[in-house]
């Protein structure tokens, strides 16, 4: 489905992370279906820190100190977001502008880098706009690559 927009096609780890991150959690989310996600998180070892779109260091909290934690907001915000109807398919819409062209790896820990910079549009006229960024943290068992957590919800003004 996303192969061809996939910057990793030829770096077997960096595609799987970036297939996880990107291609599976947007059908996932726009179908507000968990079930295609869950695992891809090592659950007895992930934590999840939420920046509140800030750039003081002070402000970032640990929101998810469980995998079960951040389950129910990500559902949250798949529910929110379905109470509305877009210009364009929402998987689009994300693929377009959302990017992760960052994913460092070191042995068997990696950072991901994705970043959410644009408007999506909705057919009432209204717009969302994203700008916000988030660090994944992935490690590799040996046998995949799993979320062991991020800091999310960072602020981020740059350019997808």
């Amino acid at each position: 489905m996303t192969t061809e927009l996939n910057p990793f096609a030829d770096d077997s780890d960096r595609a799987f992370i970036w297939e996880m991150l990107m291609a599976r959690d947007f059908v996932a989310f726009a179908a507000r279906d968990w079930s295609m996600v869950a695992t891809d998180f090592d659950e007895g070892r992930f934590f999840g820190i939420h920046g509140n779109n800030s750039a003081n260091f002070d402000d970032w909290k640990p929101a998810f100190p469980t995998l079960a934690d951040y389950r129910e907001e990500w559902l949250r915000q798949a529910a929110e977001t379905a109470r509305f109807t877009y210009e364009e398919p929402l998987v689009d819409t994300l693929l377009r502008i959302v990017s992760l062209n960052q994913i460092d790896i070191r042995g068997p820990a990696a950072i991901a880098h994705k970043k959410f910079c644009g408007d999506i549009m909705r057919t009432d006229g209204s717009r969302e706009t994203l700008a916000f960024q988030t660090l994944y943290f992935c490690a590799n068992a040996g046998d995949r690559w799993r979320i062991t957590g991020f800091a999310g919800y960072l602020r981020y003004t740059g350019k997808a």
